[in-house]
């Protein structure tokens, strides 16, 4: 129980963020204005001030110890006397003060000195006489022992005999004011809670909670020391495990496992220096690390890897052009573009050879060639000869399909089953630091969640930087400059910008039929005998049976097809003498086909697409290279109401353009080509691209959907043996488009035999091979008015038509 006394007056001393408790004895720092007021105020008027009960010395001056938290003045306060009254060893004013009762701040008042003085009621704590202690001799008797098992995990050995020699459950309740473990908060609530069981159940809380703890930092502390220990324990017995297995070694006359000793094999090999110092630094791993552990079969994993690279295996380049161009001859009919870019590659590396510019400040002016063709022109193999035309190793990287960046760059060591990436596997195979690693399919990669692998390739393939290449499981810099990079893809459109830039595009379009024909005598048809178990002497292919197979049984830019069917005329032969008892050798001719592979699949068919009003013939570039397509049109019934115009094919989006594009001009022109368009309002249009299944786009199918309209309207239909490319602008203009080349060989394939092209891309037909220009009649036309006098038929053939 407590019991208070009113009308107190003492000068208020505020204490900033910190609170004193009744029996403590703190001292003060007076060198702020209102503390030292406070002070001087007390030892000034202390005669005169009122007793107050529980102050042993009356004459000593008495403050009123007030907490200021965060800038605020508590409720409640500790009257202190002021004890002492001097100077700390370093110099700075300080008075001891101590705590002798609680109070409780009044109204303010006046006094002596500059300080504030105010009236407080006092309260001393008062356990009855004679009365049952009850509770709170219990919760003293609780607090007594949590405080000393704290106090002796602290050794604070003293302070455990002060709490056991106190009996007053008051004054055990506010030496809890001392235990470091008390926050702010916790102390300013001790003091202004003024019963006593209560400041016991507090503190007997609080301080079960710091025991708990300690006990928790001991158990972690006890933990981390074992296993210092341990592992201390197990580095020196291992230490002297390998002085016994060496002294063993040498008493049994045999040294250790060159195997297993991967210093030796470091120190042995041929490395660079900065890739031996990385290997030795983990082998001072492996040798700290213990056999159980998982990061020494990763470590044994790595250094196997490291060991495997030819760090400085290199082939000596073939310098003999003449004989290098006569591999790439032998091995590939046609293709000059390539073979004369690769002659001189070849040329330019001998004459820095030999004036000692190879290597410039540890780079090379090594070009990265990017072959972009159809498929089945000979894209793949055409590395395997550049790496024998060079006399270097040669090594295949299949891109078709990959997905994950770490399948360039490697992973990184930390993942389970992590490995290098495929450009580093590829050297490690190769056997060289200077192969010619071909990167196939590269407009097949793709990308998801796990990253962009085209992006992780601008490093492996810009000369300027590949010379410090570094996988992310190597983890250290790998010279890729002196690698012959060829990367092959059937379309760029997938291929992203800034990775083009790194490379020089080398186009392939295509072969002529006497290229084709050429390649199968040459090439395809000595090794589908060799795989049909047939020898050159038992069959034999006529020019004439080879050019029908090239023209009306495989219509493409490579020869694939036409591989495929040569060798399925020779299963038929080799069954036929199985079954049949058929004499060898056998001459097939070109009317022999039909009956090894059936009817011809591809026929020209112009004539008949073209022989009503409203279609015309185009061609495009696909990613299989040329390609004949036919444009329709045709006109709903007035009565029908249909209006607009559909477009049906699946066009994209530039290609329904270019179909408005023609509409429009037809319709402000139909004066000037003398075509009825007055009635196209009350009329539907319908353009239809047929093959409806592929994806059609591009601009350069302008003229002939404005040829398929003009031939609509005007009841002309267009020439059958007539193809045309270009795209047309509102004004009548014929603009450029690119594979003039490709056009060409698809329109020479069909059987077409006059071709229309823009004006402006006449110098293109340099790139066209001399025998088909021969066979073609080219116009290069600049306005769409001489494509409709070139390519419709003339007007007396209408009015037959329409007789």
């Amino acid at each position: 129980m407590t019991e208070a006394q009113t009308g107190v007056t003492l000068p208020v001393l505020p204490l900033d963020d910190d609170v004193v408790l009744p029996g403590m004895v703190v001292p003060v720092d007076i060198s702020d204005s209102e503390v030292r007021a406070a002070i001087d105020a007390a030892r000034a008027g202390h005669d005169g001030g009122a007793q107050v009960p529980g102050i042993r010395s009356q004459s000593k001056p008495r403050v009123l110890i007030v907490p200021r938290i965060d800038g605020s003045h508590t409720g409640t306060g500790t009257v202190a006397v002021v004890e002492q009254v001097g100077r700390t060893p370093q110099g700075d004013p300080a008075a001891v003060l101590r705590g002798t009762a609680r109070a409780r701040v009044g109204s303010g008042t006046t006094g002596p000195g500059a300080a504030l003085w105010v009236l407080a009621d006092v309260h001393t704590d008062q356990v009855p006489e004679g009365g049952h202690p009850g509770k709170v001799t219990e919760l003293a008797r609780d607090y007594k022992g949590l405080a000393a098992s704290y106090l002796q995990k602290r050794g604070a050995w003293q302070a455990i005999d002060t709490i056991q020699q106190t009996d007053d459950p008051a004054r055990l309740a506010d030496r809890g004011g001392y235990s470091p473990f008390l926050t702010t908060d916790q102390k300013l609530q001790l003091l202004e809670t003024y019963d006593v069981a209560e400041r016991l159940r507090l503190l007997t809380e609080w301080t079960r909670e710091a025991l708990a703890e300690l006990d928790v930092a001991e158990t972690i502390d006890k933990d981390v020391q074992e296993g210092v220990d341990k592992q201390q324990r197990e580095f020196l017995l291992r230490r002297q495990m390998e002085a016994i297995r060496k002294e063993l070694n040498e008493l049994d006359g045999r040294p250790g496992s060159e195997e297993d000793d991967y210093r030796e094999r470091v120190e042995a090999a041929d490395l660079p220096d900065h890739v031996r110092k990385a290997a030795l630094e983990e082998v001072d791993k492996l040798e700290r690390a213990g056999d159980s552990s998982p990061e020494s079969g990763w470590i044994r994993t790595w250094l196997d890897t490291v060991l495997d690279m030819p760090w400085n295996e290199r082939t000596d380049d073939s310098y003999d052009i003449a004989g290098a161009r006569g591999v790439l001859d032998a091995d590939h009919t046609g293709l000059d573009d390539v073979k004369d870019r690769i002659t001189e590659y070849l040329a330019v590396r001998k004459r820095r050879d030999e004036r000692g510019l190879g290597v410039v400040g540890g780079r090379r002016s090594g070009a990265v060639l990017a072959l972009v063709g159809p498929p089945g022109v000979g894209k793949t193999s055409l590395g395997e000869s550049v790496a024998r035309a060079m006399g270097r190793g040669f090594t295949r990287v299949a891109l078709g399909g990959v997905r994950d960046e770490a399948e360039i760059r490697g992973h990184r060591r930390t993942y389970v089953g992590a490995m290098p990436g495929r450009i580093v596997r590829a050297i490690r195979e190769s056997g060289s630091m200077n192969p010619v690693v071909l990167l196939d399919e590269i407009d097949k990669v793709g990308a998801d969640f796990r990253g962009d692998p085209t992006s992780a390739l601008l490093e492996v393939l810009d000369p300027a930087q590949n010379h410090t290449f570094r996988d992310h499981y190597l983890e250290v810099d790998l010279d890729l400059s002196d690698v012959v990079f060829l990367a092959t893809a059937n379309s760029l459109e997938t291929v992203p910008g800034p990775l083009l830039d790194r490379m020089e595009l080398v186009e392939l379009d295509g072969y002529t039929e006497r290229e084709k024909v050429s390649i199968a005598r040459d090439h395809l048809l000595p090794r589908q005998l060799d795989k049909a178990g047939l020898d050159a002497g038992e069959v034999a292919f006529d020019d004439g049976a080879l050019r029908r197979l090239a023209a009306e049984y495989t219509r493409e830019a490579g020869v694939r097809g036409l591989e495929r069917s040569i060798a399925r005329v020779l299963r038929k032969v080799a069954a036929q003498e199985a079954l049949e008892g058929e004499h060898l050798p056998v001459s097939v001719g070109a009317d022999d086909l039909t009956g090894y592979l059936g009817r011809p699949r591809h026929t020209p068919e112009s004539a008949e697409r073209t022989s009503v009003p409203g279609v015309a013939t185009g061609l495009a570039v696909t990613g299989a290279g040329g390609d004949v397509l036919f444009v329709e049109a045709s006109l709903a019934d007035p009565e029908s109401g249909a209006g607009g115009v559909t477009l049906t094919g699946q066009l994209g989006d530039v290609m329904k353009e270019s179909a408005q594009i023609a509409l429009s001009y037809l319709r402000s022109r139909g004066a000037e080509l003398e075509l009825p368009v007055g009635d196209l309002k009350d009329r539907g249009v319908h353009v239809h691209v047929p093959a409806g299944a592929i994806p059609k786009d591009g601009p350069s199918a302008g003229v002939t959907m404005t040829t398929a309209l003009a031939s609509l309207l005007s009841g002309r239909p267009a020439r059958s043996d007539v193809a045309m490319t270009g795209e047309v602008s509102l004004t009548g203009r014929v603009l450029p488009i690119g594979g003039v080349k490709q056009k060409l060989l698809a329109a020479h394939r069909a059987g077409i035999t006059t071709v229309l092209i823009p004006a402006r891309n006449e110098p293109d037909l340099d790139d066209v091979p001399d025998d088909v220009l021969a066979e073609l009649e080219v116009h290069a036309v600049a306005d769409v008015r001489e494509v409709l006098d070139l390519a419709l038929s003339p007007a007396r053939s209408a009015e037959a038509v329409a007789a």
